[in-house]
C-alpha cells in the first residue's frame, strides 16, 4: 500500500511538472505584437548556447507549420559531421498566453514541455532571437544561412542586456543542404 501511494504521488508530481507552462527567464519579455503566421516556415540557426540535442551539429534548421488543431508542428534538423548523418526531431508548440505573445511551450517528448520565447524579431520576420525558460538556452535565427553584422550586433546586445552568456554562443556552420 505504501508503494502505491509513493507511485501515485510521484506520478502526480511528474504530471504537474510536465504540464507546467514554461515561462521566460526572469526579466526577459517575449515579443507582444507577435504574428505567428509570419513566423512559420524555415529558419537557419545562426548561433546557439550548446545543449545535448544539438551538441556537435552544424547546418541546423527549424521549420514551423500550423496544424489543423491550432498547434504548430516543429521539425529541427542538423548534420552530425562525426557520424556523417542527419539528425531530425519532430515536436509541437502551443502558445502559453494569447497568440500575439511570443511565449510558447514546445514538446518533443510526450507531455514534457520546454519554454520557447521569441524575445526579438525584426518587422519582416527575417531574424529572430529566441530564449528557453532559463538563460541556458538561446538561439539567433535567420531566414538565410547568413546574418548581417548589424543584426548580429543588435541581437547580441539584446541578449547581453537580458543576462545571457553570449561569450558561450556557438556559431553554426551552414555548408550542406538536405
Amino acid at each position: 500500500m505504501k508503494l502505491w501511494h509513493a507511485v501515485t504521488g510521484l506520478t502526480v508530481a511528474l504530471t504537474l511538472v510536465a504540464c507546467k507552462s514554461p515561462t521566460p527567464p526572469k526579466g526577459v519579455k517575449p515579443v507582444d505584437n507577435f504574428e505567428a503566421e509570419n513566423y512559420l516556415g524555415k529558419w537557419y540557426e545562426i548561433a546557439r548556447l550548446d545543449y545535448y540535442f544539438e551538441r556537435g551539429l552544424d547546418n541546423v534548421t527549424a521549420e514551423y507549420a500550423l496544424k489543423k488543431d491550432g498547434t504548430i508542428r516543429v521539425v529541427n534538423r542538423g548534420y552530425d559531421p562525426e557520424k556523417m548523418k542527419w539528425k531530425e526531431s519532430e515536436g509541437k508548440a502551443v502558445f502559453v498566453e494569447a497568440k500575439n505573445v511570443a511565449a510558447l511551450k514546445v514538446s518533443f517528448f510526450g507531455p514534457f514541455y520546454a519554454g520557447y520565447n521569441v524575445i526579438a524579431v525584426d518587422n519582416d520576420y527575417k531574424y529572430a532571437l529566441v530564449s528557453g525558460q532559463n538563460r541556458e538556452y538561446l538561439w539567433i535565427l535567420s531566414r538565410t544561412p547568413d546574418i548581417p553584422v548589424s543584426v548580429k550586433i543588435k541581437y547580441l546586445e539584446i541578449a547581453k542586456a537580458y543576462g545571457f552568456p553570449i561569450n558561450k554562443l556557438i556559431w553554426v556552420k551552414h555548408d550542406r543542404s538536405r
